[in-house]
């Protein structure tokens, strides 16, 4: 099979493989002749098109073609512009799922903590509240690592360029993601390590964290101690003998909450992976598990879908406030608010926002959206949460993290090592990528295009995910590639 028509009504079809000029080519009832060479994942006319007529994929226009084209000719960002504008309106007309209720005794192997929450990891982590303190946090936990026990999953620095010079809400949106990753139930041990003179000082920054266990959290300023890094070892030390008390216990699966990502996506990201990504989502809700979407320019011409199954009207207009303050950040920059596909977006196939986002929430599935997360805000209620974050892959991951998720499951298409604060989980959507980046990749979702069932693969994705939850190390852990990235923007998100 070369071609695939993904919805009866689409009127493009996408290239399996790469296609020759002259190729005669059959999908369902339809046969066509290559008009000229065609990359994988990219789109091919079904039919005549007139020019200003919709391209329809997904079962959704997702552009309109400028010129006439030809059935059998590439469609692509060439001869398709976007329908998108920029501001819209919109009314709540719900078209709520049916609730799943299943039995799941499904577990994983946590840690429970003080406060009843769990982690999947058993890690202490060093969080600087300023730039000036990045080398002293790398030194500390290279000595942290040298004398963890075996119950410490490692001693980790999420170094970052703030925390001095910045002001009002852009100072504040710093400090919120940083104590939110304080308060993360995968870190057993955290210590807070300032200079002393910024204006993310400890006392400042202690406003803003709130309460805290003071058997969990240590705080040290570099410039108040004659040696930081003895200081600093002697903290760590107590820190680790703190969090080894905890040892990983059965837990059930409406424990865990994942974050849904997806970068360097291609024209096969909302065939494969991000529909996995969508059934483990509702598996995982009908659990009684959360999970968290993101991306927010990425909704941008699919916004409605989520929007028909707000729970209710309240969440409906959160989401709506969601969708249009993204939008008004971009226009007070100036900055077009639909030419969102990257480079390597278009070259694996994608032509416009509505395909890219079509296919980006699809990692959602169909479950009831519950909530609507603030920028720094984390998972209140249990199900699907759509959260505030750009569509940068490292200021999105970072802001998954810090919203409560244990782990990230990242799509891609073309390929990432990036990883997170918390297990960053790489779903390729094509074999070949799976392959030729074996180092990178943690699962592959092409084999959905090779003969194997949604239900068999969400399976295996779902049993996979809870080794994961359970100790086992991905990829991007296993590489050392652990990042932060804070939004730094002088406006609310």
């Amino acid at each position: 099979m070369s071609l695939l028509k993904i919805h009866e009504a689409d009127n493009v079809a996408v290239t399996l493989d790469d296609i020759k000029k002259g190729e005669q080519l059959t999908v369902g009832p339809v046969k066509i002749m290559a008009l000229e060479d065609i990359a994988k994942g990219h789109k091919i006319a079904l039919q005549d098109l007139k020019e200003n007529e919709h391209i329809i994929k997904y079962g959704f226009p997702i552009g309109h073609v400028v010129r006439d084209v030809e059935a059998g000719s590439w469609v692509h960002a060439h001869n398709i512009k976007t329908n998108l504008g920029d501001m819209l309106e919109y009314s709540y007309e719900p078209d709520l799922p049916q609730e799943q209720s299943v039995t799941c005794n499904q577990t994983f192997k946590g840690y429970r903590r003080e406060d009843g929450r769990v982690g999947v990891r058993n890690e202490i982590w060093i969080i600087p509240t300023v730039s000036c303190v990045n080398r002293a946090a790398q030194l500390l936990a290279k000595q942290g690592n040298e004398i963890a026990g075996a119950n410490i999953d490692g001693v980790f620095e999420f170094t970052h360029p703030y925390g001095c010079s910045q002001l009002g809400e852009d100072h504040l949106t710093t400090q919120r993601i940083l104590a939110a990753l304080v308060n993360h139930p995968n870190a057993g041990g955290v210590l807070v390590l300032g200079l002393g003179c910024e204006n993310n000082n400890i006392p400042e920054f202690k406003k803003i964290l709130g309460e805290y266990d003071p058997g969990r959290v240590k705080f040290l300023a570099a410039q108040e101690v004659e040696d930081e890094l003895s200081a600093g070892r002697e903290l760590i030390e107590e820190l680790i003998a703190y969090a080894g008390q905890f040892k990983r216990e059965e837990c059930p699966v409406s424990e865990l909450v994942v974050g849904l990502k997806c970068g360097g996506s291609d024209g096969f990201s909302g065939i494969t992976g991000n529909p996995l990504v969508g059934a483990f989502s509702d598996k995982l809700i009908a659990c009684g598990g959360s999970t968290v979407l993101t991306e927010v320019p990425e909704m941008f011409g699919a916004e409605t879908i989520l929007m028909k199954r707000a729970k209710d009207q309240a969440v409906f207009d959160k989401t709506v406030k969601l969708v249009n303050d993204f939008k008004d950040y971009f226009m007070s920059y100036n900055q077009p608010i639909y030419e969102n596909p990257s480079p390597g977006n278009k070259k694996g196939g994608i032509s416009t926002l509505e395909e890219k986002s079509l296919g980006c929430t699809q990692k959602g599935g169909r479950s009831i959206v519950v909530d609507v997360l603030g920028y720094g805000e984390s998972v209140k209620h249990k199900g699907l949460n759509l959260l505030n974050g750009p569509g940068n892959d490292a200021v999105a991951a970072t802001a998954l993290a810090a919203a409560g998720c244990h782990i990230v499951l990242f799509t891609t298409g073309r390929g990432t090592p990036l990883g997170t604060a918390v297990p960053t989980i790489k779903v390729a959507t094509n074999s070949d990528l799976f392959r030729r980046k074996s180092n990178w990749m943690d699962f592959n979702a092409g084999q959905l295009l090779e003969g194997q069932s949604m239900q068999a693969v969400t399976d295996e994705f779902f049993s996979y995910i809870l080794e994961i939850s359970s100790g086992r190390l991905s990829k991007s852990e296993n590489m050392g590639f652990r990042e932060i990235a804070i939004f730094k923007n002088g406006v609310t998100l």
